[in-house]
């Protein structure tokens, strides 16, 4: 049972916009009900103003197309919805239709912890169009958040160089579901464990957390509290020591820590939660060593991101686990992954694949047209580039790409994952998810790691891709200013 049916236990298959429904209705009620089509899931920028994303959420994909059904309760609610004129939006034998209706379209997708870049497929769909529709807003919705907080986490991995990191952004996460989704994801992206316990539960990712200022404040004197939750769970001693005065809260750790240890258990570490953490993780590193405790961790949270890791890092603080909440877990300073899901390709019964285009005024609005396939190429454990293809016209070296030609080798990122409706992916644990993650960012060339400015990685589009964009750009705007003139 997958992980939306064990919270959810009834159908999911409304968690769609309106509009991909009466679009549904009208390709049933023409001749396009027997086309195919095939639509890809992109990104047209990295968030952050970063260099790369992380795709991720393939699993929730996975679970959600398992068990698309249109239940009594589904079809009982759309025969109420009303057109303008009072009469029925969707007449029954429509809904007859929705009532057996099975997700056969073949599905590929990079498999999570892949790093991806702007305009590359993270998701193709090919099959009856009318089911390729109803897939586009649930797909966005699963796969833009956990792409956004993989990448998040693992840009906040990054800045601290390679110390941990504890995710516990659920109390001011976006409710229930964007909690569990970004405990999940940031652990894909690189986070050690979390706060959250049903996450936990759900996903076997490790859980931590000690105590709030709350248990201080509850005794008498700060050095009591320490003691009475040594007495209560000695094997998890981090003490949170800035309810008051942060030095002094350590020098009360270390006795409570010499009297763990007579007890035959150890003092794990302190927590700061304010102040000018460098200066007082410094300080309190002094005040652990000389009280012999030179293993004890540091652990330091209060709105902490990439950026001010990194600024802590610089001036020499001396954390050794980072407690990273509300701005991972929300995706702070973007709330959203921009990721669109864009038809590139349709086929008539007996017929070829005709591939399809966006014009936009804006260039970077323009869709790819084709079947896609990304191919990546890397040598000495090194990305050098990617190359969008089109399975049609097939695979060719793009112009200026020669670099590419010395790769010792290269791989074709989607992979099958749902063929004619079924599942044909071994879905890996999330540990494997969260191992392709770190590989995959070794993989990367620093400058495009680097959390600000980072370079431009390249990702170019092969020949016969590239002049089948130009060649249907070019006819759809010669018909547009034929009928125009016309």
């Amino acid at each position: 049972m997958g992980i939306l049916t064990q919270l959810y236990r009834h159908s999911l298959t409304l968690l769609t916009d309106l509009y991909q429904l009466t679009m549904a209705y009208g390709y049933w009620k023409s001749e396009a009900r027997e086309t195919e089509a095939a639509f890809h899931l992109i990104f047209r920028t990295n968030p952050f103003k970063g260099g790369f994303s992380l795709a991720c959420g393939l699993d929730y994909v996975i679970d959600f197309v398992n068990n698309v059904r249109f239940d009594k309760s589904d079809l009982a609610y759309l025969s109420t919805l009303k057109g303008h004129d009072g009469r029925p939006l969707f007449e029954r034998d429509f809904l007859d239709h929705l009532r057996g209706l099975r997700i056969t379209c073949d599905i590929d997708a990079v498999p999570e912890g892949t790093v991806v870049f702007p305009y590359e497929p993270v998701v193709r769909v090919q099959g009856p169009i009318l089911e390729a529709q109803l897939l586009e807003t649930p797909l966005l919705n699963l796969v833009n958040f956990q792409s956004l907080i993989a990448t998040k986490a693992a840009r906040v991995c990054m800045a601290t160089q390679g110390e941990p990191v504890l995710e516990f952004g659920l109390r001011r996460a976006q409710g229930i579901d964007g909690a569990l989704a970004a405990s999940r994801a940031a652990y894909i992206g690189g986070c050690s464990a979390t706060s959250n316990v049903l996450a936990g539960k759900l996903f076997d990712i490790p859980v931590a957390g000690t105590h709030a200022h709350s248990w201080v404040m509850c005794f008498d004197d700060e050095e009591e509290s320490f003691r009475t939750y040594a007495k209560a769970l000695p094997n998890n001693c981090v003490f949170l020591v800035d309810t008051y005065d942060s030095l002094e809260g350590v020098r009360k750790a270390v006795s409570v820590g010499q009297w763990l240890r007579a007890q035959g258990q150890e003092l794990l570490g302190i927590r700061l939660d304010s102040g000018d953490l460098a200066q007082l993780s410094i300080d309190a590193r002094k005040i652990l060593d000389e009280g012999g405790f030179p293993n004890a961790t540091i652990v330091a949270s209060n709105e902490l991101d990439e950026q001010a890791i990194a600024v802590l890092k610089e001036k020499g603080a001396t954390i050794g686990l980072w407690g990273v909440g509300t701005k991972l877990a929300t995706g702070y300073d973007q709330p959203a992954m921009g990721g669109v899901y864009k038809l590139a390709a349709v086929r008539r019964p007996g017929g070829v694949w005709q591939p399809r285009i966006k014009l936009s005024e804006e260039p970077a609005k323009i869709s790819n047209p084709g079947l896609q396939q990304v191919r990546r190429f890397q040598h000495e454990g090194r990305f050098l580039g990617d190359v969008i293809y089109d399975l049609v016209t097939g695979f060719g070296w793009p112009e200026g790409a020669g670099n590419l030609r010395d790769a010792a080798a290269s791989t074709d990122l989607l992979v099958p994952v749902v063929r004619q409706g079924r599942l044909v992916y071994n879905l890996p644990p999330i540990t494997e998810a969260r191992r392709r993650a770190s590989e995959q960012l070794t993989g990367l060339p620093p400058a495009v790691r680097r959390l600000d400015k980072p370079e431009v990685y390249p990702v170019r589009l092969a020949p016969g891709l590239a002049r089948l964009k130009h060649d249907l750009a070019e006819q759809a705007r010669a018909r547009s200013e034929k009928k125009f003139a016309d």
